[in-house]
């Protein structure tokens, strides 16, 4: 079996991620829901997008203001409000004021080093999660913080970044006949942290895919640059662990406590969200063992294919003990050795050395040690 081109490894001679390792922290002994961004400054344009809509009303608003994004606040349609690029504090500020939203709630949007967290405040809840993305080319999985505000009659969600996975519930949304179009903004909360969760999914059956194959490779052909390979998904593994755990305890807390926000309807759907969760938490636990197995097979094949080294070295030094004594006694500068006056005694040694030799072979197979 050739070698798979996919462990040709070229995107492990990249720079390890080390965003998993290192903790951005805020300046010291500010006050209280002081609103400082953390993360990667960027400088792109913040962009606000727009969805009113009810059973028999859509509409879709692209790059917009904030004035025109809170226009609808008010009435009885659902709007979806969301904004990319939260580092423009001054528009995080606005955001704050005009939907009556904490400080505190606006320092943990800011702040993208959040594990997944659930908060309840009296008029909204606010449900911090992490959405991510696989990069095939180096074989990374991306991370960016999602904050997802659930109101009376709206959902705000803040990114980081333009492009998300919400493309399949903006879709459902402009079909008049969906379900979703039928129900209120928990039920948006709950399709749109349904989206993320699915896109987990999909992250695990890339990651198993490539698991599998590392598994073959290393069988036929366990090569030293296969075990940065193990260790490198076993980092993305450990990045994955850190952005689904957290977010069980925030689906059960918000399936089982009792909200305003929240239709008893949309109940069943949370749980079957939770039921989503703990799977991808199981099938995250299955890879990480079998990563632990990966790195127990490498260490058993190369300690196989040492023992086969070892085992064909020694037969061939088994092999020569015998041919070098011989070749050791008359060797030896005596005088009188009787055989070295023999006619034959020359052909003769080379029988018995070859002799010895075949002989030894002969066991050795009859023993099965080749």
């Amino acid at each position: 079996m050739g070698k798979n081109p996919l462990f040709k490894l070229d995107f492990l001679k990249k720079p390890i991620n080390r965003d998993m390792f290192q903790v951005k922290a805020k300046q010291v002994g500010l006050s209280p829901g002081t609103l400082i961004h953390v993360g990667k400054q960027k400088v792109e344009k913040p962009v606000i997008t727009l969805i009113d809509y009810d059973q028999t009303r859509f509409e879709s608003l692209s790059d917009i203001t904030i004035e025109e994004a809170t226009a609808l606040k008010e009435t009885a349609t659902v709007s979806w409000i969301n904004l990319s690029g939260i580092h423009d504090i001054s528009l995080i500020e606005e955001f704050g004021k005009r939907f009556g939203i904490h400080g505190l709630a606006l320092e943990d949007i800011l702040n993208t080093n959040h594990r997944p967290k659930l908060d309840e405040f009296e008029d909204y809840t606010l449900i911090i999660l992490k959405m991510l993305f696989f990069d095939e080319a180096a074989q990374t999985i991306k991370t960016e913080q999602v904050s997802l505000l659930l109101g009376q009659n709206y959902v705000l969600s803040f990114q980081e970044l333009e492009g998300d996975v919400f493309d399949g519930v903006r879709d459902r949304l402009q079909r008049s006949s969906g379900r979703i179009r039928q129900r209120g903004p928990d039920y948006l909360a709950y399709a749109l942290l349904d989206s993320i969760v699915d896109s987990y999914f999909h992250i695990l059956e890339k990651v198993g895919d490539r698991l599998v194959q590392l598994e073959e490779e290393l069988i036929h052909n366990p090569e030293s640059a296969l075990l940065t390979t193990i260790y490198h998904y076993k980092r993305e593994l450990l990045l994955l662990r850190k952005s689904v755990w957290p977010l069980r305890e925030v689906i059960n807390q918000l399936h089982k406590e009792s909200s305003s926000l929240i239709n008893e309807g949309t109940q069943v759907y949370l749980r079957d969200l939770y039921d989503h969760t703990v799977q991808a938490i199981d099938t995250l636990e299955i890879f990480r063992d079998a990563i632990t197995g990966l790195q127990d097979l490498y260490m058993s094949s190369v300690s196989n294919r040492m023992n086969e080294i070892m085992k064909v070295l020694t037969i061939m030094a088994s092999i020569f003990i015998p041919l070098t004594f011989i070749a050791g006694v008359y060797g030896m500068n005596f005088e009188y050795i009787p055989e070295l006056k023999w006619q034959w005694g020359y052909f003769a040694v080379w029988g018995v050395m070859a002799g010895c030799a075949i002989g030894m072979l002969v066991y050795f197979r009859r023993k099965k040690w080749l």
